[in-house]
């Protein structure tokens, strides 16, 4: 059959690498758990503890005696890894696509491109999670007057929770919010090439300044919701990508279909801001 010397392994592996290219807000999350997945259905237990308190001992106390050991709170989170996305496209005989220099690789490329946005998307989307505060009760409306002192309180809020942002903060804008910054703010964008890939544009002192269209809206796409978050904020797994080819019983041609398994999960809600924003 013509689909025969189509390899599953390569075309996953080659998505999978154009996936870490593209994605912008996927590339801000806590990607530690990733392996422990594999299948739709498995669930990962994320562990957080407290801070030990740290007391004084006076020199005076010449028996050196301290209080006894104190239980540190601990709290445990399930990820359930749920979402699925796929594709299911027909393409000409494969054999005659792989002749056809460049054909698949483009289709490979397209392929991951969308995938990776919806993935996006649904990272995007967790800044309207609950657990997630919000900069203000209602959205503020933002002018290129007033942009700079929303981004200074979204990092003292973040401050004020004990956030060390010397180990890094990331700020994901839509391209209206990011027009209004340029205005307020002339910094060095980046040149650098790979950084471009995942949406980086500017620094705000410590913040990474990200550029998106995923953006998540709400009240009916009047307000855009702007993660600012540490990387520790999200936890995001993808465990698996499949793909495979067959040959339709209805058609003349070869096709191809795949999916992608992954999830994401708010850990860390006090490492992660909603800048809600509408616009005049």
């Amino acid at each position: 059959m013509a689909y025969s010397n189509f390899i599953p392994s390569v075309w996953s592996e080659s998505i999978n690498r154009e996936l870490e290219r593209a994605c912008v807000f996927v590339e801000d999350c806590n990607r530690q758990y990733e392996g422990e997945v594999s299948k739709k259905g498995d669930s990962v237990h994320i562990l957080g503890v407290g801070k030990p308190t740290i007391k004084s001992l006076e020199r005076e106390n010449a028996s050196g005696l301290i209080d006894d050991a104190e239980e540190i709170d601990d709290t445990s989170v399930i990820m359930n890894i749920n979402q699925i996305r796929y594709f299911n496209y027909k393409v000409g005989d494969i054999d005659k696509a792989q002749a056809i220099g460049g054909l698949m690789d483009a289709l490979s490329e397209e392929t991951s491109e969308a995938l990776a946005n919806e993935i996006d998307k649904f990272i995007a989307s967790m800044a309207l999670e609950t657990e997630v505060a919000k900069l203000n009760e209602s959205a503020t409306v933002v002018t290129k007057e007033n942009i700079l002192s929303l981004l200074d309180d979204a990092i003292q809020a973040l401050q004020e929770n004990d956030v060390n942002m010397a180990n890094g903060v990331t700020v994901t804008v839509s391209p209206r919010f990011y027009k209004l910054f340029k205005q307020a703010y002339i910094s060095n964008s980046t040149t650098n090439a790979e950084a471009l890939k995942n949406g980086k544009v500017a620094m705000y002192g410590n913040v990474t300044v990200k550029l998106s269209n995923n953006v998540a809206k709400s009240d009916d796409g009047a307000t855009d919701n702007i993660m600012i978050r540490t990387k520790r904020a999200i936890a995001f797994v993808n465990p698996l990508t499949h793909t495979e080819a067959y040959r339709p019983e209805k058609s003349f041609a070869d096709a191809v279909k795949g999916y992608a398994l992954f999830d994401g999960k708010v850990v860390r809600p006090n490492e992660i801001i909603n800048i809600n924003v509408k616009y005049a």
